[in-house]
């Protein structure tokens, strides 16, 4: 505690500690402990026979994958709409930085209402897509469409401050010394910017992986197929099984703490190399 005390700057360390630790302990820490304790009444065979279930199973291949796919995506054009934000002016630049926000803003039923309208077979992006044989809605596609758009902002909004930071200079020094674009590109900008892209991904598929009202509108939510492990644990609420979706949210949970873990050690990666 002396050790504390040395290094606190303000006062009322205490207090404001202590309101911390209870606050985290009964929004955070309580409501885990609890659904771990429920999860535990099952033994180990009937813990394995939740999990093993093949509907199970493809819920859990279904939204891994899609999440990943998502966040790929998102790797890859919100690099370059960060890109856009950050190194060029033009009219409508702020209205265009504050759409990247839209996800956040709105409610995910009405983004999955939203983008069923639009990818349906009569929609107004759906035709299109029919007349190029390809369906959206009621696919994994459409799973896929919604989570790139709701995990957009994680990887834009990660990107910028580390392409704030970015000396435009790096890249002259480059020019300068030969390089051409796609050379800067990779040997000078890349690295720098990786740690950043890495947490972005990583942040963007955890927030797919846990999504559930924007993708039940246009995934259709059918078995072995376009089943997402959300809907399985809600649909083990509402069959009253308690103990079986507390065991498939521990999995879940499972993953959560390893992306924040991933989270973290990439963020303490990022710093250490932009302090070196």
């Amino acid at each position: 505690m002396s050790f504390l005390k040395r290094h606190s700057v303000l006062p009322g360390f205490g207090l404001s500690m202590g309101f911390t630790l209870t606050y985290l302990g009964l929004l955070v820490l309580l409501p885990l402990a609890a659904m771990i304790l429920k999860a535990s009444e099952l033994d180990r065979q009937a813990f394995l026979h939740i999990l093993l279930d093949p509907r199970i199973i493809a819920a859990f291949r279904v939204s891994l994958w899609t999440s990943a796919a998502a966040a790929a995506v998102n790797m890859v054009f919100g690099s370059m709409l960060a890109w856009v934000l950050v190194r060029y002016e033009f009219p409508g630049r702020r209205f265009c930085d504050a759409m990247v926000d839209l996800p956040f803003a709105l409610p995910t039923a009405v983004s999955g209402i939203t983008l069923t309208a639009l990818f349906a077979p009569t929609g107004w992006l759906g035709v299109w897509f029919e007349r190029v044989g390809v369906q959206v809605v009621f696919t994994p596609l459409g799973i896929v469409v919604a989570l790139v758009f709701i995990s957009l902002p994680f990887v834009v909004r990660t990107l910028q401050p580390a392409l704030e930071d970015l000396d435009p200079e790096l890249e002259e020094a480059a020019a300068s010394l030969g390089a051409g674009r796609w050379q800067a590109l990779v040997r000078v900008i890349a690295p720098v910017l990786l740690p950043a892209l890495l947490t972005g991904f990583a942040l963007a598929f955890a927030r797919a992986l846990g999504e559930y009202g924007s993708v039940i509108f246009i995934s259709g939510n059918m078995p072995m197929k376009t089943e997402i492990v959300p809907l399985s644990i809600i649909m083990k609420l509402e069959q009253f099984d308690v103990a079986g979706a507390t065991a498939i949210a521990t999995v879940m949970l499972a993953f959560s703490f390893v992306l924040l873990l991933a989270i973290n050690i990439l963020q303490s990666w990022s710093a250490s190399r932009h302090a070196g």
